[in-house]
């Protein structure tokens, strides 16, 4: 598990900080269901380290990102995750709150509205139309393009697994479920949630 740890983080990213910087999730449930297949890890979490620490993308992007593809895929573990980190790279809390509402937000600007059209897109037909396309490319170039893409398999293919395997949020991500903060009612998230979906 070593190695997969070592491999999170690309070369010239930096040293991991241990313990997990003050504030950050500590991700110990979801490190510990990767802990149980080693070599899938040092794979995954290869990919995963690009995405998180050398992508082409702003951090604050690359949130906005995964918090959609959370709420889209209801996986209260990421979404709890990443709204922690989506704070510190920038998301306001009113942004956060708007991801549930989706891109048709009228507070959006063209970019970030553009990107949460892609993410829904993406996660509906596994393509992104032409006309978001093209909106994007005024504003990204062909390696953010590809991190955009990128960013939302890797955290569907999260998603899938989290849910699929029943990892637990740990322990400092409970005041962040959606569950106790409300974050998806808007849409009636919550209340699909409870039924069982």
């Amino acid at each position: 598990m070593q190695d997969a740890l070592t491999a999170f983080r690309p070369p010239g990213s930096g040293e991991p900080s241990s313990p997990p910087a003050e504030g950050r999730p500590r991700a110990g449930n979801a490190l510990g269901t990767f802990a149980c297949y080693p070599e899938l890890a040092k794979a995954y979490l290869t990919f995963n380290g690009h995405i998180l620490f050398a992508s082409s993308l702003s951090a604050r992007q690359r949130e906005l990102l995964i918090l959609r593809v959370a709420l889209l895929r209801r996986c209260e573990y990421e979404w709890a995750q990443h709204v922690v980190l989506g704070a510190n790279a920038g998301l306001t809390s009113d942004e956060i709150g708007w991801i549930v509402e989706g891109p048709e937000r009228p507070d959006w600007d063209v970019l970030d509205r553009a990107m949460l059209r892609a993410v829904d897109e993406l996660l509906e037909r596994a393509e992104v139309s032409d006309s978001t396309w093209a909106e994007l490319a005024l504003h990204l170039d062909e390696h953010q393009l590809m991190d955009l893409v990128f960013t939302v398999g890797a955290y569907e293919t999260l998603a899938m697994a989290f849910q699929s395997f029943g990892v637990e949020p740990d322990v400092d991500l409970v005041p962040h479920l959606p569950v106790n903060t409300g974050a998806w009612v808007r849409d009636g998230l919550q209340h699909k949630l409870k039924e069982g979906q």
